[in-house]
């Protein structure tokens, strides 16, 4: 058994860290999976997926300007004033995590939390969800 889900995401700035927790954990709860593994990929080159914590919202903030830091905005881009920075923070965290799906909820750490990481926005995102029984 598995399932395909898509989870709709606006974001509000250039550069942030949505958390979609819970709309993964919904979107497990309606695949009646109860063990198997949960795939939250993100069908864009401009925005990401992590795994982070959820409990100081200062790590958020602070990993989005580390980031800026690493690859900043005007940075050895060919073409100023566009998104490369965007593409090649993307391309550092990836388009996707899985999750260990038991007793039909995902597997986190106690501190643990998925995010939609927006490089270029303010933007309307998809997630697709792939929980698969197993």
């Amino acid at each position: 058994m598995s399932a395909l889900e898509t989870i709709d995401v606006k974001t509000s700035t250039r550069a942030e860290m949505v958390d979609v927790t819970a709309l993964v954990r919904a979107a497990i709860r309606r695949s009646k999976v109860t063990s198997g593994i949960a795939c939250v990929f993100c069908p864009h080159t401009t925005a990401a997926v992590t795994m982070q914590e959820n409990s100081d919202p200062t790590v958020r903030s602070d990993m989005v300007r580390h980031l800026s830091v690493v690859v900043p905005r005007e940075a050895g881009s060919e073409r100023p004033g566009q998104n490369s920075d965007a593409h090649m923070k993307a391309s550092l965290l990836g388009p996707s995590v899985s999750v260990i799906v038991d007793g039909g909820k995902p597997v986190l750490g106690n501190w643990q939390a998925i995010y939609l990481c927006e490089f270029d926005g303010p933007r309307e995102r998809r997630l697709l969800v792939k929980i698969v029984e197993g």
